[in-house]
């Protein structure tokens, strides 16, 4: 008998992509997504296959079905999203983990739960290493996503406390490619979208703050080795590309793939905005057989632009 995961946010940008490598990896798979942020139209593909399901839930409200290993990916992820609506954030970090983990107790499964490196704030060490406990303003605009994940964490290890359950928690650094939404509000697709439109490329400051893009095709990759890896060690681990980028240096590869004579405009930080995000990996290597991002910054552009323009007609 396959063996079946539970994958909620699954019509999401990263959900959609962990729901193809399920199924490649002959896995039936269980997609729930209320598609607040999500779109049917990511999983679209997979609607006639036999081993995918997809039930349309909000996990909010408890939700019960049979998994071996269930992955909560369910929550906005952008600033622009989670922000619009931060009390069904909160919510969603706080109930809807408390209702998956539930559906994880009671089913026997291993529970599998999307952090984010947005539980370090705006960090005074860098870069990050798993045991450093952040910097987060707990009243901020941002606080509803970074201070939700920081919860979600919390109760994931107090379930595994209490009631010895089988956890994996994985801390994902800023991901990029293919089926991110238009409107999503980060960086990458906020640049790629001002270019090909031929609009000013909105950037805030001075454009020296810095982040680590990682291509979607790593991060499944590390993701799936880490689910279904069988140490016991539930992390959390850091997951994401460790070169490190300034936004103006992203700025101008988008321009020079694109061919945009798009000029940069530049604006006033947002509040709490991070001045560096890079992941210490160390860990994330010597516990998944080898594995490393493999996809350079400009490789990975290649393979996202092409899906942008699509999506712009």
């Amino acid at each position: 008998m396959r063996a079946r995961v539970i994958i909620t946010g699954g019509a999401g940008f990263i959900g959609s992509h962990l729901c193809d490598r399920f199924i490649a990896e002959n896995w039936d798979v269980l997609c729930v997504d209320n598609l607040m942020t999500g779109a049917k139209e990511n999983i679209e593909h997979l609607l006639k296959e036999p081993r995918f399901d997809f039930v349309r839930h909000d996990i909010e409200q408890p939700y019960f079905a049979d998994g071996d290993l269930i992955l909560n990916f369910a929550c906005p992820a952008s600033p622009v999203h989670y922000q619009d609506n931060p009390i069904r954030t909160v919510k969603t970090n706080v109930f809807g983990t408390i209702n998956m983990l539930g559906l994880a107790r009671r089913a026997g499964a291993t529970f599998f739960q999307a952090s984010t490196s947005e539980v370090y704030g705006d960090p005074l060490e860098h870069p990050q290493r798993e045991t450093y406990w952040g910097n987060v303003n707990p009243i901020g605009p941002r606080s509803c996503y970074d201070e939700g994940k920081r919860l979600a964490e919390t109760l994931c290890f107090d379930y595994q406390r209490k009631h010895g359950m089988k956890l994996k928690v994985v801390r994902i650094f800023n991901t990029y490619g293919p089926r991110m939404a238009i409107d999503d509000g980060r960086v990458v697709s906020n640049f790629i979208v001002q270019a090909l439109r031929g609009e000013a490329l909105t950037v805030y400051g001075e454009g020296q703050q810095t982040r680590s893009f990682c291509f979607v095709d790593d991060l499944v990759d590390g993701i799936y080795r880490f689910a279904t890896n069988p140490s016991t060690d539930p992390g959390p681990i850091n997951l994401g590309n460790d070169t490190e980028f300034t936004m103006l240096d992203l700025a101008a590869e988008v321009l020079r793939q694109t061919g945009s004579k798009s000029k940069l405009v530049h604006k006033p930080l947002p509040p709490d905005d991070p001045r560096t995000r890079r992941p210490d990996l160390t860990r994330a290597k010597a516990l998944l057989g080898g594995w490393k991002p493999t996809t350079p910054l400009a490789e990975g552009l290649r393979k996202t632009i092409p899906a942008f323009r699509k999506a712009l007609g």
